[in-house]
């Protein structure tokens, strides 16, 4: 999942339980609170910081997707939507509607790539 607060950014920083939050419902930088002695980041440094996080995620988001597409190394990606859609025809042709439509060409085909070139 996406990082999408400031805790995610917090636990990089430092082995062990170091922080903690004086409201822990409210979980803002205003009630970070250290517990280990050590100084308490900036609120720039925190924003800066899952900034970082985010971005990283993203790329790794769009290399996958990308690889997907186009395939990588000895896997290809996805078949164009065309074959794709005569995969489907098919599939619903040949009867393979509900469970059993988990062994059908499309299902297996996407699958395949989807398992080879995994989300990260």
């Amino acid at each position: 999942m996406r990082p999408e607060h400031i805790e995610k950014y917090l636990i990089t920083v430092r082995a062990g339980q170091w922080f903690g939050w004086t409201d822990s419902s409210n979980k803002i930088y205003a009630n970070l609170i250290v517990h280990d002695g050590g100084s308490k980041p900036t609120e720039k440094e925190c924003t800066d910081g899952l900034a970082a996080l985010q971005a990283e995620w993203d790329e790794e988001q769009k290399e996958y997707k990308i690889q997907r597409i186009t395939g990588v190394g000895d896997t290809s990606g996805y078949p164009n939507i065309r074959t794709q859609l005569d995969q489907l025809y098919h599939d619903m042709k040949d009867g393979k509607l509900g469970v059993a439509a988990t062994t059908g060409s499309w299902f297996v085909g996407i699958t395949s790539v989807k398992t080879a070139i995994a989300k990260t």
